[in-house]
Parts: C-alpha cells; structure tokens; sequence
C-alpha cells in the first residue's frame, strides 16, 4: 500500500490541511495518541479471558463494518491537529477524550465479537435481544427509562437494534470500573449481562468463524475527498433545517414588542446562552453538537425576522427554550450507520 509522506505539522495552517486529500495526511495508527488506548482494549479482553483482539483501522468514523470483525476508528483521532479541526467544524470530538475514547471502542468491540463468532445465530442471543436481522432505521423512539437495556453510549443506544443492544451490553459487561451485578441487580437487562458473562468462556476455546477482509471500507488510506469536502459531506448529513415552522412556539416564549421591563433582543439572548442550552439539549437527546448548533441558528434568524424580544423573566425563558430545543432535537434521535450495523 502506498505511504504517504510524513508532513510537517507545524508549518502547515489550519486552511492547508483543509485542501489535503485525507488520504495524503500520512496518518497511521502506530505512534499516534490511540495506539496506548488500543492496547488498553486488548488488555482489558485479556483479563476477561478474550483471547480474540479484534484489529483496528482509520475510517471515516466509528463503525464495525457489517458483519466483518475489525473495528474502524475516525482518522481524525489520530493527531492532535486534526482533532482540534475536527472540534472547530463540528463543535464536539467524537472520542476525544481516554474516557470517551473506551467508551466507543468497546461497544465497537461488542460488535467485532458478534461478527468473529456469528453469536448473533445463537437462539438464546435472539432470545434475549431480538432478531438480528430487524431492519435498521434512519430513527428509533427509546423509552429512557426501561430497565430492559443497559445504559452506556448516550441516547439509549441500546434501544436502536439488537445488534447494538448486545454492543452496548457487552461494553458494560466489560468496563473495568462497572459494578454490573449490583448497578442492574434488579433490571430484567441483568439477564443479558449474565448470558454474555457464561458465553466468553465458551467462546474462547474456538477459533473466530469470520475474519476481517482485506477490503477496508472507507479507510482513510484510501480517502481521495479534501479534508474541506469531508467536513462539506458530515454537515450535510448532520445539518437539518426549518423555516418558520416553530415561529408560533417562539412567539409564545417571547414578546413581539420591546417592553419597559427589557430592552434585550431574543436573538441576542439566545446568543449568549448557546453554551449552556446547546450543552444541556445534546446531553439529554442523544444528538452531536453539531446537529443542536445547527437548530439553535436558526431559531436565531427566526428571533431576528420576527423582532421578538426577552418577556420579564429570563429564567423561563431559559426552561421555555431548553423544552422547546429538546422537543425538536428529540422527536427523532437519527442515527449515520453507513452500513455499519
């Protein structure tokens, strides 16, 4: 496979490495600040008992191809530079964190290890989360509070499909610091934990039934786009948009005239909380930052072609928009999977 040469990062500006072909970046895996948190995976597997190590690659995001065993980790993970971009373009790092980082590999890994051994074709796994080949939606409702799902990736992930049901319950069946047999004691997703917890042992002994090819799909060795026109492509998919549909919710929450008790703008206002509203909605529905940012600009330009100003209380202002926001941004929690099952 052809290596990219090795770029000198720091005599590059951002707008430089924006026309590069990601595939020209020369990123790799080995040296890079994942490779220790790679490793922390694999012994973590080890302590468990899990001889299998599924292997790694740089992707366009985070998936485990369908029904293929290799985890695919976002290229941009691997550099700091990139990471920084990345939180410029799109307001949050999807696994920027260690912590964040664990989080999204070993659910990742659950996946590789329902491919490797073809666990999905067990009747107790159907049993126990559903038919493998249920239909994947652009959408899922989630009910927040079932104690039939474990709770480990943001926006009840595990209430998505089943192949993400036992992906999630496999990452806190995993993670070191999980306390799982007393956290979900009396959860009927106790059951689930337990069936994973008696099926390694079983599992270990066999060599994998699947293995990865050699194909790597969407591997950013082989990315031909621009970094500008990957960033062009992932708000495009993310971004959705409204005209005036929410005007008569907005209009309820503000005033359209400038009363004696505030002088300040609602668009204004809004600007000067997006942090805290942005902050708040994304944790709760589930979506990336970017989504919700996109959303608060336009109630924004919708504040400001209806002249609407803050009522009395700025506090209810501030309950009336986080209610609003996350009724919109819940409705539906979309999901990109690109296949990824």
């Amino acid at each position: 496979m052809r290596r990219a040469k090795r770029l000198n990062w720091e005599k590059l500006a951002d707008e430089q490495i924006l026309q590069m072909r990601i595939r020209d970046l020369g990123l790799q895996i080995e040296g890079s600040y994942i490779e220790p948190l790679i490793s922390r995976l694999y012994k973590e597997l080890d302590d468990k008992g899990i001889s299998y190590h599924p292997p790694c690659y740089l992707a366009d995001e985070w998936l485990c191809p369908d029904r293929t065993p290799i985890i695919g980790i976002p290229f941009f993970l691997a550099h700091p530079r990139l990471k920084r971009i990345e939180r410029k373009m799109m307001a949050e790092v999807e696994g920027g964190t260690d912590k964040y980082f664990m989080k999204l590999i070993r659910h990742e890994c659950g996946h590789a290890l329902n491919y490797a051994y073809e666990l999905y074709r067990k009747t107790r796994w159907r049993q126990l989360f559903g038919p493998f080949s249920a239909k994947y939606s652009d959408s899922y409702y989630c009910q927040p509070y079932s104690k039939r799902f474990v709770i480990h990736l943001r926006g009840n992930y595990a209430q998505s499909h089943p192949d993400e049901d036992f992906a999630e319950t496999f990452a806190v069946w995993l993670t070191p610091t999980n306390r799982w047999q007393e956290k979900y004691k009396n959860w009927p997703a106790v059951k689930k934990l337990k069936y994973i917890d008696k099926l390694i042992p079983k599992i270990n002994s066999r060599k994998p039934l699947t293995i990865a090819s050699e194909s790597l799909p969407w591997s950013a060795s082989r990315m031909r786009s621009t970094l500008f026109v990957y960033y062009e492509r992932k708000r495009k998919a993310l971004g959705t948009g409204f005209q005036g549909f929410y005007d008569d919710s907005l209009k309820e929450l503000f005033k359209t005239k400038q009363s004696d008790a505030t002088t300040l703008k609602a668009s204004s206002f809004l600007r000067l909380n997006r942090r805290r509203l942005v902050d708040s909605v994304a944790r709760w529905t589930g979506h990336p930052k970017y989504h919700i940012h996109q959303l608060f600009n336009i109630l924004v330009a919708r504040c400001e072609v209806l002249h609407l100003y803050v009522g009395a209380s700025e506090e209810d202002e501030i309950i009336g928009l986080t209610a609003l926001l996350t009724a919109i941004a819940g409705n539906a929690l979309n999901t990109r999977r690109k296949n990824r099952r």
